[in-house]
């Protein structure tokens, strides 16, 4: 019988997780809190096929991802992971996994490393006074963000398990006593700017040359050079550019990630830690997702501003390997790289294929969005309305803000939306595009979800809501 458990396997010189290979300059072995019971809420069935574990039983899950029993062939103890960062502007060298581990490390099919982190497993040396655990609202919360972005295209984490412990929180933030949850979370990795900024507070040149090799060889490998310090340049322009793609991601699919702090980016630009999140309702480069961001530093308008500094504070880091003059060049890309993602995914989210010339495609999104702000046009609906651009004519004209397409005001983005060209139509002709209205995510819906599991354990709206996510990633094909 086929081992259900082969994500364990690595590569063959080794057979070993590689974060083993720089684990003891950079996390400290933890152990998982014991629950009063281990209740399985949800599991992600379509990722858990992708790395060799799909054919788990329940009680096989909530062994290893409730009572983290390690995975044959892999961790034989939690990491804890030590970490630096900037917290809304402020140097913090106090920090590190204080509620999350990594649990393990694994493949998938299209052959990538990926990282089984953990929320809320219990506390470690980084817990400070915290108690180490997650909220269940909270572990329902990642679900439907993390689902919802992968649905849009967007690069994150997925959330992969959620499971009830039986113990009742206290949060200063929502009513307590609450209810308990561990979440685990697949990541292609959980390697963090803090994680370079804390060699960098140490002056250890060798733990971060260490730290360089490891990101280069797992995950860019593009970046290898067998000087190092131009290895370290060339592993900065691959993150800037991640970065910058991560980013204009997140700016077309209206996500305000709302916790922009340089320990909640990591190396492969991947959207994870984003918190109090919030998916826009209206277009406003004002909206900030986060009541305890009173100045609005990480409001949605100024994500592209704030991911730029938090590439600069990076490259600071690797000051310890390479010279200011030699690293500048390589922040650059940046700035790119967001410009063309952001366009490219725009129109991507609008079903239509870029006309190519640079000013044509910059001046759609300027009237596209100049327009949303101006008219307060729900933005999940206009994508939707409008998807396929004139194979959508018809559809959008029975919308529910149908009203808003008649002004003239509106004429400029029509007559950009008519020049495109739609790409694969047929997804027009799915069940998702048939209904008046998009699956969408903002926080009265959220709440709307949460209400029902707080009063008399009804999962049914969250079920409803994630099987409408679902049905709007097969649709969107992103």
């Amino acid at each position: 019988m086929e081992d259900p458990l082969n994500a364990g396997k690595f590569k063959k010189e080794t057979n070993l997780p590689p974060f083993l290979r720089i684990a003891p300059e950079f996390a400290d072995p933890v152990l998982a809190a014991r629950f009063p019971e281990t209740v399985l809420r949800w599991r992600n069935q379509r990722w858990a096929q992708s790395i060799g574990l799909g054919n788990l039983s329940d009680s096989g899950w909530l062994s290893h991802f409730g009572r983290f029993e390690a995975l044959p062939g892999n961790l034989s103890q939690p990491l804890a992971m030590r970490y630096h960062g900037h917290q809304f502007g402020t140097y913090n060298p106090d920090l590190g996994d204080g509620r999350g581990f990594l649990f393990a490390q694994v493949g998938d099919t299209a052959g990538r490393l990926l990282d089984l982190g953990t929320k809320g497993s219990g506390q470690t040396p980084w817990s400070r006074r915290g108690d180490g655990r997650l909220t269940l609202k909270g572990g329902v919360r990642e679900i439907l963000a993390a689902s919802y972005l992968e649905a849009l295209g967007v690069n994150t984490s997925k959330a992969f398990s959620l499971i009830e412990t039986g113990e009742a929180l206290e949060r200063g933030d929502e009513p307590s006593p609450t209810r308990s949850c561990v979440l685990v979370r697949l990541s292609h990795s959980h390697v963090r700017f803090g994680t370079f900024q804390r060699c960098a507070y140490l002056d250890d040149r060798a733990a971060m040359a260490k730290l360089v090799d490891y990101c280069v060889a797992e995950f860019h490998p593009g970046a290898d050079d067998p000087d190092m310090a131009r290895k370290a340049c060339a592993l900065l322009e691959c993150i800037a550019v991640a970065t910058g793609k991560m980013i204009g991601q997140w700016m077309a699919a209206g996500f305000v990630h709302g916790v922009m702090n340089t320990d909640n980016f990591n190396i492969t630009g991947e959207t994870f830690d984003f918190c109090p999140w919030r998916f826009l309702a209206q277009s406003d480069p004002n909206f900030t997702a986060a009541y305890f961001d009173q100045n609005g530093l990480y409001r949605f308008g100024r994500q592209p501003l704030q991911g730029s500094w938090a590439l600069q504070q990076l490259a600071s880091a690797l000051l310890l390997l390479a010279e200011a003059e030699d690293l500048a060049p390589s922040l650059a890309p940046f700035e790119t790289a967001y410009r063309d993602s952001f366009a490219a995914h725009t129109h991507a989210l609008l079903g239509l294929a870029p006309l190519g010339d640079v000013a044509q495609d910059i001046g759609l999104l300027q009237a596209f969005y100049g327009w949303m702000t101006d008219s307060g046009a729900s933005w999940a609906q206009t994508f939707f309305d409008w998807f396929g651009g004139p194979a959508s004519e018809r559809r959008a004209a029975a919308s529910p803000q149908a009203a808003l397409y008649t002004s003239a005001s509106f004429g400029p983005v029509r007559a950009a939306l008519m020049a495109r060209t739609p790409v694969r139509p047929g997804r027009l002709a799915l069940p998702y595009f048939q209904a008046p209205s998009p699956v969408s995510l903002v926080i009265g819906e959220v709440e709307a979800l949460w209400d029902p599991i707080a009063a008399s354990d009804d999962w049914s709206a969250f079920k409803a809501k994630t099987e409408h996510i679902e049905e709007a990633r097969i649709a969107l094909g992103l």
